[in-house]
Order: C-alpha cells, then structure tokens, then sequence
C-alpha cells in the first residue's frame, strides 16, 4: 500500500508529508489522476513537487508515486515534424485522445511507438561500440537522417545483430555485453534528464558563423554556429517575427522552436506558417527539419519552466548526430516569471523585483549548454542558441536582460521607435552588439575577402557619425551643417533604408547571400567616396542630391535579384557617369569617367 499522500496544494507546488521515499529531482506522479510532476525540495518533514499539469480538483490525501529516475524525455526517431508540450507530450496524439483541450493526467506515448521504421544497421557482431557511436540509421523525415547513437555510459562489445528491415520504437536491433558480463538491448530510442546536458568529446571555437541571411546580422552583429544571442524589446518590437525569420533562413540543419509563455495565437501562427514554408534548401516543407515545442501562456506554470529543458535536450540529441541546430526560445522572460511564480508559492526569499536568488544561475545553465563541439561520434556539430527577452515596458535594465547579457554574446536591441516606423528588423545599431567578431573575422576575410570587414566597420563609423550629428540637427536645424556632414548623414539614410532595413515579404530580400551583402555595402562606400570628391571640388551637395544617386541605391536591394550579382558593376558605371557631369557637363556625352579617388577600390 502506498504510504506517500498528498498533504499540502499551493497551486503547482505539491507537499508530502514525513517521507523518505523520493530522491531530489525525481520524476513523480501526482494523485489519482497520476499527474507528472518532479520533487525539487526535500526536508527533514516535507517534499516538496512542482506538478507540470492542472491542478485543479486535487486533494489532501490523494497518493503520490515515484518512478525512481529524474526528469526525462524519450529521444528516437519521430521528434521531427512534431508538436510537443513543454515536456515532449505529443499534442496530435493528445488532441486524438481529449479533443482540443487536454485533459489532466493523460497518458500518451511521448513518441509514435506504433510507427514502423526502415532500419539499416551500420555495425556487425564483434564490432566495438563506445558511448555515443552510431549503430543503425533510418530516413526520419525525406531529408534529415536519424543516427541511433549507443547512450552514454553504455560501451562493450556487439553479441547480437538483427537484419536490416523494418522496427518498431522498441524494437531490439543490437545487443552489446560490456566488460562485467552486463548486456545492453538496443533499440531505436534512449532516454535522458533534461536538466543535465548530453556528454561531448570536446568543445571547438566559435569561428565559424551561423549565416542568416539578415544583413544586420550577418554583417553589423553576427553570431558564430554554436554561439547565443539575446533578442531584447518590448511588445510589438518584433522578436518573434525576427526569430521566424532566423529559423526560416538560417543554415542550420535542424530547428527547434521552443514558444514557452507566448500567447496561443502566435504559436497558432508559428504552427500555419512553418506548414506552408518550403525549405530553400531542399525544397521539401520546412517541418521536416522543425521541431515545434508549444507551451502557452494558459498551460501550466510549471510546463513553461521545463519547456526550454525539453527544447534544449532534444536539440544536443541531434547534435550529438552530427547536426549543426538553432533552438530559438520565446522568451525566456516568460520563463524566468515561472520561476517567480513557483519561487514564491515556496516561498523563497525574492531577490530584485521578486525574482528568485537563483536567476542568474539557472541562465547560465541554459545558455552554457550552446556551443559547436566534437561529438562523441566523432563528427561535428553545434548548438545556437537564440533566445528572446520581454522586458517589462521595453526596460532593458530589468534583471532577465541584464542577467542575460552576461550569458550570451550577441546582443539584438529591437527599438520601439524603428517598430514603429516599420523598420523591420527593427535592431538598433548603435545599442546592440556582437562579440563574435574576434572569432569570426579570420572567415569572414578567408571567404569574402579583407574588404568585407573594411567596408563594415567604415559603416558603421558612418552610422555612429549620423548618431552624433542627429542631436546638432535636433537642436539648431540641418541647414547649417556643412555640406560633408550633410552628406554624412545623406549616406546614413541609404545605410539604414536601403541595407539595414530588410523586407521579409519580396523574395529577394527576405533571405540575402553573404555576396550579395558586401556588393551592397561596396556600391553605397563607392557613392560616398565619390561625392566626397565633389564636395572637395565646391560642388554644393543640393546638385549631388538632385542626380536621385542616393534614391537608386536605398532601392537597389529589389532592383538587383540575388542571382544578377553583375548588376552592380552597372551601379558603379552609373554613379561614374553621373557625378562625372556635375564637374565636365560633356563628359557624359564622351563617355568619360573620373578618376576613381586614392585608396577606393572598384
């Protein structure tokens, strides 16, 4: 008979009361209703439970049960193409079994064990396997392959091998015997604690960039493959549109979108709009190589505080295969205010604006589990981390930003005046930053050349130029600047309309290659250098102006398709031959160009 009843409910938080039976971050199941939930405090009298679903018409009284192992998630074949909970509950089969809304205690295999796979097994009888090496592999979607890896910690010898065919979740297709004469089934699945990060063989540097095809990011503030960014602003600045981009375009294999806290409308979005996407890649549907985790902000509290553990597991496990994975997570302020809401129902001492003490710590743990490494196969791969940040009324002095801050080395500012002003992505320049680029420039200057990195940071030392001049502007009018600040800040327009500013509706803005960003940034340099010539030479800058030199170039991000990159040698003939006439009116009928000033490059 079991001993261990429920004694205290304080909505997610559950207490038992003078028992020796569970183990700290045990896995449990609450009332008759057998509702999953995990011990996170034990005292000399009570255990405390956080219960990960609805509490709702439970009792004193009513049993608890301990299954003897931590926290945990099945991984195998069957995540991708998938919706899960906030502790990888299938929402398809839960739908199939309740209906729209999900009932308490439903159980539900955590993945599909009815599905048959075909198998082909890459080991023979005799071979020894180690942690982490690859026995068998399947087609899980039509483009991603799914490696089962031997679990950590398990390594011997190969006694058994079953045929290549067809198996299903649970299937033993190999059977190991390790050095204590212990034999070890192997199936297509393996478990493991989402609180405890999945073992590697060793860390690589950060040097090699995740390519988004954002030019703001890509060049102003880029991140490397396996690195973390924070994506900062309040509401309506767009962090979840610029994570939707991220996870659309960039060149990771895999993505895990993990929507902890966020309204149900939005992951109804999510959920319509990766559904119609086509791979640019593949050309396959963009959910073959997704993974949707969807925990609202009407679902438990409790779930919300696991779901980026869930997300974060799930993407090491196809690290570990050899993958390069981007988890985006939206947003971690929804799941720091979790963490207040169950720190307070503990009623632990609240740190800075009623957050737990222990804030910073548990960042640390998420944030730190990114990183591109050698995997125990011996293969490469990577986990990045982007995670969104919803400060209260757009306050980045708040403690989930500025704890974030120290965790993550990419920092996205949105502003809410370029939100506004449809200015999309609306990443501040002059507030964000990248500290990836130490790392990255030796790439950036292997693949696209040493000027890549010269004509970013003359772009930005214009941009900071614009900043300084805006607030002479703001308090005695443009009028009386001199023609070379006015053109300053006349470049600075072209800089943020015409590169900075992208357009994820026209399909040749939506993604732009890396080639593609530098002739850009080429053209604009080129402009500036040579109406500086002319400013020299006494020209007034009204008549520059007048030549539509500057409106050509804020547009040419639609004129030029990203498969047409010659045109741009057109762009640099036509600011030749225009500025040419404002010194020699004839030279435009001769043909003839200026001489291109000292230092500029064609």
């Amino acid at each position: 008979m079991n001993q261990d009843v429920i004694f205290g409910i304080n909505g997610p938080v559950v207490t038992v009361q003078n028992s020796r039976s569970f183990s700290m971050m045990e896995q449990v199941y609450v009332g008759n209703s057998r509702l999953v939930g995990e011990v996170i405090k034990i005292s000399d009298q009570i255990t405390t439970i956080q219960v990960y679903e609805e509490t709702t018409g439970l009792r004193p009284g009513e049993p608890v049960y301990g299954t003897g192992a931590p926290m945990n998630i099945l991984l195998g074949p069957g995540i991708l193409d998938n919706i899960f909970d906030g502790i990888e509950r299938p929402l398809k089969a839960l739908e199939a079994a309740d209906g729209a809304f999900i009932a308490k205690g439903t159980t539900v295999s955590l993945l599909d064990d009815q599905k048959e796979w075909d198998v082909t097994l890459t080991c023979k009888a005799g071979d020894r396997l180690s942690s982490g090496q690859i026995y068998a592999t399947l087609p899980e979607t039509p483009i991603i392959t799914h490696k089962c890896m031997v679990p950590p910690g398990v390594e011997g010898e190969v006694i058994e091998v079953k045929p290549n065919g067809l198996y299903r979740l649970h299937d033993t297709i190999a059977v190991l015997k390790d050095g204590k004469g212990r034999t070890h089934e192997l199936t297509l699945c393996q478990k493991w604690p989402i609180r405890n990060s999945r073992p590697i063989a060793r860390r690589e540097p950060p040097d090699v960039p995740l390519i988004t095809g954002q030019r703001i990011i890509d060049t102003m503030f880029p991140i490397a493959k396996g690195g973390t960014a924070a994506i900062p602003g309040g509401f309506g600045t767009g962090k979840t549109m610029t994570q939707h981009q991220l996870a659309k375009w960039c060149d990771a294999d895999i993505i895990i979108y993990v929507g902890c806290g966020e309204r149900g409308n939005e992951m109804s979005q999510v959920l319509d709009e990766f559904s119609e996407l086509v791979d640019p890649k593949s050309g396959r549907p963009m959910t073959d190589r997704t993974v949707l985790i969807a925990n609202t902000s009407n679902m438990p509290v409790a779930a919300r505080e696991a779901s980026i553990y869930t997300g974060i597991t799930l993407a090491e496990y196809y690290r570990d295969m050899g993958y390069h994975v981007a988890m985006m997570a939206d947003s971690t302020s929804r799941w720091a205010e979790a963490l207040r809401e169950i720190s307070g129902r503990l009623e632990e001492m609240p740190a800075e604006e009623g957050f737990p003490a222990y804030l910073p710590s548990r960042l640390a743990d998420f944030y730190e589990r990114a990183g591109r490494v050698q995997t125990l196969c011996g293969q490469e791969g990577s986990v990045s981390v982007i995670g969104a940040v919803s400060p209260q009324g757009g306050d980045f002095s708040e403690p989930v930003t500025q704890n974030t801050k120290r965790f993550t080395r990419c920092f996205w500012a949105l502003d809410k005046s370029l939100a506004y002003a449809r200015h999309y992505p609306a990443i501040n320049w002059m507030t964000s930053y990248s500290e990836y680029f130490t790392d990255l420039d030796p790439w950036f200057e292997k693949n696209l050349g040493k000027d890549f990195i010269q004509y970013r940071t003359r772009i930005n030392s214009i941009l900071h130029e614009e900043s300084q001049l805006m607030e002479i502007v703001k308090l005695i009018g443009a009028d009386v600047l001199p023609d070379d600040q006015k053109l300053v800040i006349e470049i600075a327009r072209v800089i943020r309309v015409g590169f900075l500013q992208q357009n994820a509706f026209h399909p040749d803005d939506t993604f732009v290659p890396l080639t593609k960003q530098k002739l850009m940034m080429k053209v604009i340099l080129y402009l500036n250098k040579k109406a500086r010539q002319l400013i020299s030479a006494s020209i007034p800058i009204s008549r520059i102006i007048e030549l539509g030199l500057f409106d050509k170039l804020a547009t040419m991000k639609y004129d030029i398709p990203n498969d047409k990159l010659e045109m741009f040698d057109d762009y640099i003939k036509d600011i030749d031959t225009s500025i040419a006439t404002l010194l020699d009116p004839n030279a435009a009928k001769t043909g003839a160009a200026l001489p291109m000033p000292a230092g500029a490059k064609a």
